[in-house]
């Protein structure tokens, strides 16, 4: 089956490192909804699906994007757990 190109959109997918950084997970939960939910990952996240439905769900094409991630996830996860440990945390 051929693969079609850039199938939604002309845009150029950042490279996965460029994902790996979380955004500040304490400036991304001020001010939101209460019953939202809020993701500092969710760069990388739209980047893994995007790259996902630009390959045609072929996974292996897309393995540094779900890495990158994972990678952000844990960063997140550790700082917010580091923050709460040293009572940072604002909420």
């Amino acid at each position: 089956m051929a693969k079609l190109a850039n199938k939604t959109g002309s845009e150029e997918l950042p490279h996965p490192m460029e994902n790996v950084k979380p955004d500040n997970w304490q400036d991304k939960f001020e001010g939101r909804v209460k019953s939202k939910f809020v993701d500092p990952c969710d760069r990388a996240a739209k980047a893994s699906l995007e790259c996902m439905n630009r390959n045609d769900y072929d996974r292996n094409q897309c393995l540094d994007f779900f890495q990158a991630y994972r990678d952000c996830k844990k960063d997140w996860l550790d700082q917010r757990n580091a923050d709460r440990r040293a009572g940072r945390v604002k909420a």
